[in-house]
């Protein structure tokens, strides 16, 4: 029984990790976005460019850190988190249960 309560703790980490890198997509699609209108913006005033380059490098490293906390988060998931449960399960469970 307690085996299966580990299986079942490592898979769901296992899914949530793989939920949370899905926030990955946002980023790279909202970064694609921002370099193509800064590319549009320099076309139509090439006067502009460093003010629009500043801009637009600010605006995706900031875009960034979104992808870089749901990295953070599946490690966390992957590493941190299915010692802590089954620590956790195995001191509430009785130990006449672990036989």
């Amino acid at each position: 029984m307690l085996a299966i309560a580990i299986g079942i703790i490592l898979g769901c980490c296992a899914l949530g990790a793989g939920i949370a890198m899905i926030a990955g997509i946002g980023p790279g699609i909202g970064e694609g976005n921002a370099v193509a209108k800064a590319c549009e913006a320099i076309g139509r005033q090439p006067e502009s460019k460093s003010a629009v380059t500043s801009t637009m490098i600010m605006g995706c490293a900031i875009a960034e850190t979104t992808g870089l906390y749901a990295l953070i988060i599946a490690i966390l998931l992957i590493f941190v988190a299915p010692s802590i449960m089954v620590g956790v399960l195995t001191s509430a469970v009785p130990a006449a249960i672990l036989l």
